[in-house]
């Protein structure tokens, strides 16, 4: 491994955005702009009594909500035109290219959010980590940590300077979806999962190393997962200053944890995450994936919303963590490559077990995959929202 980090400051692809020298994009097409939004806060106000946050706030809403993970990504024929000509880093950097693509699934579906256009390991690049996506593999960390000096070089710059490009995607796509009355959301990796990518180098299906790294050194595993935890709060805090109206924190990887381990190790870094981002006062959604047995955990955390993932029925979810909480899901995201009647005796088994109690917003238990019918997607959310219009709210 190279001793040697990048500086703790703007990434080279955000400096492009700062001197203006980043291609433009603009959500309608070229040509066309996108508006600014000169005060976040109006915005956000505006979109209160939407019923994305009205379920996160756990009131009564006329149709269930319907946002899907990954909404914006591979399975769109406008994302893979601009994906053509411009790389996954490029895209998140340039604020008019994020924004665009940020729309396009607002367009193609009737949602109830948009979430904005980016990728969980970017903070890692401003603490000092070197990160590439490499085609076919994904996301890449030329200089993974490996002993506890690794962790003392990382830094924990404000968002604010060293992530402008991202601030800036939401202040133009907040701006864009104001007059429909769609609110924006914002997000962030959390420590664990974010710590396993700075391990790893990668993804990893054991994380061998993560693991072995949290055994041995527990001293730098808190070091690390304190500077993960203070880099990603701040992050989540000046998103929903720049015009995010709810918040989510991705901590997909963190299932490979036993309870133990994640009460001792990991529960402590998110739930300082959490704490520090309700600050901003917007709701927020912690989302994570094959953890059924660490709900109980999870409740504890303080999260308005609670993710979960089609391995436990979203009624059992619900009752181990509390009807006090939202709770969003839980749809397989194969399921969506399966025949119509498939998908909807699956929706149809969610809805009846969220049983119209406020609170639930119907998602999936993680990503759209990139082989995923858009028809099915566009059906799938007129569907939901049609099935549940008008219902009678259980009022408990």
């Amino acid at each position: 491994m190279q001793d040697q980090m990048m500086d703790f400051a703007v990434p080279p692809w955000d400096r492009r955005h700062l001197a203006g020298n980043a291609g433009r994009l603009e959500a309608g097409g070229p040509g066309k702009s996108v508006p600014r939004q000169s005060n976040p806060s109006e915005t956000t106000s505006v979109h209160e009594e939407s019923r994305f946050l009205r379920a996160c706030r756990r009131e009564v809403v006329d149709a269930t909500p319907v946002w899907f993970m990954r909404q914006a990504g591979r399975y769109l024929p406008e994302y893979r035109a601009i994906r053509a000509r411009v790389g996954m880093l490029e895209a998140i950097s340039t604020p008019d290219i994020a924004c665009a693509i940020t729309l396009q699934p607002i367009e193609a579906f009737d949602l109830d959010a948009a979430i904005i256009f980016a990728d969980i390991l970017t903070p890692l690049i401003c603490m000092g980590l070197r990160l590439d996506f490499v085609a076919g593999e994904g996301p890449r960390i030329e200089n993974p940590l490996r002993a506890s000096r690794d962790v003392d070089r990382l830094g924990t710059p404000p968002a604010a300077e060293t992530l402008p490009s991202t601030l800036e995607a939401i202040r133009l796509a907040a701006a864009a979806l104001a007059s429909r009355k769609i609110p924006l959301i914002g997000f962030a990796g959390a420590p664990f999962t974010l710590a396993s990518y700075a391990i790893e180098g990668g993804g990893s299906r054991t994380y061998e190393l993560t693991k072995g790294f949290m055994y041995a050194e527990p001293a730098a595993w808190a070091r690390l997962m304190e500077r993960l935890a203070t880099v990603t709060a701040d992050y989540l805090v000046q998103q929903a200053r720049a015009g995010a109206s709810a918040l989510q924190l991705f901590d997909s990887w963190v299932g490979a944890l036993s309870p133990l381990d994640y009460a001792r190790y990991v529960a402590p870094y998110t739930a300082r995450v959490i704490q520090g981002a309700r600050g901003a006062g917007v709701p927020l959604i912690y989302f994570s994936t094959g953890t059924a047995g660490l709900l109980g955990e999870i409740a504890g955390l303080g999260s308005e919303v609670v993710g979960v993932d089609w391995r436990i029925g979203l009624d059992a979810a619900w009752r181990q963590l509390g009807y006090d909480r939202a709770i969003q899901g839980n749809l397989d995201p194969v399921v969506l490559m399966a025949p119509w009647r498939e998908v909807r005796r699956h929706a149809d088994a969610i809805l009846a077990q969220a049983g119209g109690r406020p609170g639930h917003i119907f998602n999936l238990g993680h990503g759209i995959l990139p082989a995923t019918p858009v028809e099915t997607v566009r059906r799938l959310a007129a569907y939901v929202h049609e099935r549940t219009a008008r219902r009678e709210q259980v009022v408990v």
